[in-house]
């Protein structure tokens, strides 16, 4: 398969990770998440405005190594703004690479709702239902070629995810 720049946006308990673990095993590439990061940048106080791009630049140099190396990338990120996406699109411009985006939502509100809850009862550094809700107002429509993925669809997405990858 071609190298690829693969990167999943979409916002908080959508289900992105779980999908970029699959893609990232039947690729056999390095699925990056910026939660870590994130986590590390806010351990250190590294918090508020403008700290959410130093984490996706720092996002972007790992992507750029392994591109760097012939693998193909999964990133693993809400990417909310123009401005997160635009350093994907410069990634994979410099590299050489097609970009392939996955937008995932979740299209019942209730179910998404539940997912974060859930997900915050179990690690309380996830967001809160109302942080997604906030994040959800500040999200920017995607515009491009893309795929989306609504994951209360009871059928596998991977399949249809994989092909728009061939």
């Amino acid at each position: 398969m071609t190298q690829l720049l693969v990167v999943f946006a979409g916002l908080p308990g959508v289900g992105k990770s779980t999908l970029a673990g699959q893609v990232g095993v039947a690729l056999g590439a390095p699925v990056l998440p910026v939660d870590p990061i994130e986590r590390a940048l806010a351990r250190h106080g590294l918090t508020g405005h403008g700290s959410g791009l130093v984490g996706y630049d720092a996002l972007a140099g790992l992507a750029e190594v392994q591109l760097g190396l012939g693998t193909s990338v999964v990133v693993d990120a809400v990417n909310p703004v123009a401005g997160a996406r635009g350093l994907w699109l410069d990634l994979a411009a410099r590299a050489g690479v097609p970009l392939r985006l996955i937008e995932v939502y979740c299209g019942d509100e209730a179910q998404l709702r539940r997912r974060v809850e859930a997900r915050h009862g179990a690690d309380p550094l996830a967001p809160t239902w109302e942080q997604v809700r906030q994040r959800g107002e500040e999200y920017e429509p995607l515009i491009g070629p893309r795929l989306v993925v609504d994951t209360t669809i009871a059928i596998d997405p991977l399949p249809a995810i994989l092909r728009y990858l061939a």
